[in-house]
């Protein structure tokens, strides 16, 4: 990731999409084993933004609320299918609602992503939504138990 400049008006330059690509990817690899080698081969991809047909298939009307999507069938329910998956499977992370999110929250940026990159991560081992949201708690400490 580019390290954006410290003073001046470039300072004000908020991540771009390769910054927040770049940072993904570096908290993958930094994912312990088996995760890391389990989604290695999973690309991420960072947009703008989710979708009309992602937020109406969501049945979410507010962009805002989409920070990630992950897009495949889960791992536990492969074994079930008959064909081979009609999409690859993939990590999409929407920069806009991900920066709002850093600017509410007011953390590291990083953590914002990770957080991201957790939820989807437990979607991809079939967890739902609930279950996804505690995972991503537990994984930066603010979940007891």
């Amino acid at each position: 990731m580019t390290t954006p400049p410290t003073t001046g008006r470039a300072a004000c330059r908020p991540p771009t999409i390769a910054d927040i690509a770049a940072l993904a990817e570096r908290l993958l690899k930094e994912l312990p084993e088996p995760f890391a080698r389990l989604l290695a081969p999973i690309p991420v991809r960072v947009e703008e933004w989710p979708t009309e047909e992602v937020m109406a298939d969501l049945g979410v009307e507010d962009p805002l609320e989409i920070t990630g999507l992950y897009r495949a069938v889960p791992v536990g329910e492969r074994e079930n299918l008959a064909l081979p998956p009609a999409e690859p499977e993939m990590i999409f992370l929407y920069r806009m609602p991900i920066l709002f999110e850093w600017c509410e929250r007011g953390c590291a940026l990083e953590e914002v992503v990770a957080d991201v990159l957790v939820h989807e991560i437990g979607h991809h081992f079939g967890m739902g939504e609930e279950q996804a949201r505690a995972l991503e708690r537990r994984s930066q400490g603010r979940e007891e138990g």
